[in-house]
């Protein structure tokens, strides 16, 4: 018996609504065929399904005829992270009380890495990440966290379709070397953006594993001060608080 036939008919409507909002959520528009082939249903149901949801905002079509996560998704993925970075405060304010840098909460949306919450470093020269700001995947620690999560056949394709732009002297701009980037940062854990982002700044994230959502901690702090040898150093820090939010209820 499949998963559709266990369930009543209201809940597989649901579980079928919400296989298309996550599926638009991960990934560039769709048209109705693409949709019915990666959720596994026919062309018929999908269209009814997905006009559906463009009708209450969930989803909205674009000049191509194409689907996209419409603004009532992004109303609550916007509640989400307000909640999300709100439950993490206590954490971050512990992370700067240890390391003594700015920590900081990241969520993956999309293409890039979206700040959901900040705890200010103590000192009078500190870094800076406003909640609400996108930075590119590629150049920064917390991009290279959720891009290592995920599974490595993928990323070629993951990484050709991006523009890969040299933020300063010190980016990784070729797949080749993002990819023996992102295997490094898999197989210890931790990824570093040593001057890759901005220069003069230095930051070092750990994934925090909270589910669906692709979270990372990091701080930042300028490269006087957070040395490479520091950096290495609150990793373990940084790993502990990870997992005591992974914990949270």
């Amino acid at each position: 018996m499949s998963r559709d036939q266990e369930r009543p008919r209201g809940v597989q409507s649901v579980d079928r609504a919400l296989d298309i909002i996550e599926l638009l959520a991960g990934t560039s528009p769709l048209g109705v065929t693409e949709i019915a082939r990666e959720v596994g249903l026919a062309p018929g149901t999908t269209h009814r399904l997905v006009a559906g949801l463009a009708a209450r905002g969930w989803v909205r079509q674009d000049a191509d005829r194409r689907y996209a996560v419409g603004p009532a998704a992004l109303r609550l993925g916007d509640a989400s992270y307000r909640a999300l970075g709100t439950a993490a405060a206590p954490a971050l304010r512990e992370a700067v009380l240890e390391t003594g840098e700015t920590a900081n909460l990241a969520v993956l949306e999309g293409d890039a890495m979206v700040y959901v919450a900040q705890s200010p470093s103590p000192h009078t020269l500190r870094i800076f990440a406003e909640v609400g700001r996108r930075v590119p995947l590629h150049s920064t620690a917390v991009g290279k966290v959720a891009l290592a999560a995920r599974p490595r056949d993928t990323w070629p394709e993951l990484l050709a379709g991006r523009p890969l732009e040299p933020r300063t002297p010190h980016t990784l701009t070729t797949v080749a070397a993002l990819t023996s980037e992102l295997a490094a940062v898999r197989e210890q854990g931790y990824a570093l953006d040593d001057e890759e982002q901005e220069l003069g700044v230095r930051c070092v994230a750990v994934p925090v594993p909270v589910g669906a959502l692709e979270v990372a901690l990091s701080v930042s702090g300028p490269t006087e001060r957070l040395t490479r040898e520091q950096a290495h150093e609150v990793v373990p820090v940084l790993r502990r608080i990870a997992a005591g939010l992974g914990d949270a209820p």
